[in-house]
């Protein structure tokens, strides 16, 4: 696809009108992200469950919260019941992985983090707790944490 389509379709998607796709385009780091980054629709950040103890939601160990790469819930790939608490948990490491997307700087997907649910613990007064691992899976190349 020439580039010129690949700003049509990108307008459509967002529902921009051209004043606003004049002022998307006047960024070159979204211009980067969206012409560049093959990592943004090639691959999916995965948030797979590997500690849990009393999660209220029934998050278990092997869950997995899938997002497409630009972090956006595959709610059918999704456990039915996905926990805010567990969810608000992603926002940093998908952060990070946006800027490793744009800068090419893990170009194999090897580095992963390791968060927390917001919850504290039954032990620290709280209802139980959940640990994620969190990684990115291109396509069609499923692993586990």
């Amino acid at each position: 696809m020439d580039k010129e389509e690949l700003w049509k379709r990108f307008q459509a998607h967002m529902n921009y009108t051209d004043e606003e796709m004049e002022l998307f385009k006047s960024d070159p780091a979204k211009v980067k992200m969206v012409t560049e980054t093959r990592s943004f629709v090639k691959c999916k950040i995965i948030a797979e469950v590997i500690e849990s103890q009393g999660c209220h939601a029934g998050h278990r160990v092997g869950d997995r919260i899938v997002m497409d790469g630009n972090g956006q819930l595959l709610t059918r790939e999704c456990p039915g019941k996905v926990c805010i608490f567990a969810a608000s948990a992603l926002h940093p490491p998908v952060n990070v992985i946006y800027e490793r997307f744009v800068s090419n700087s893990d170009p194999d997907h090897e580095k992963t983090s390791v968060v927390q649910c917001s919850d504290i613990g039954l032990e620290n007064g709280g209802w139980g707790k959940i640990l994620m691992k969190v990684f990115v899976e291109e396509e069609g190349q499923a692993k586990s944490a």
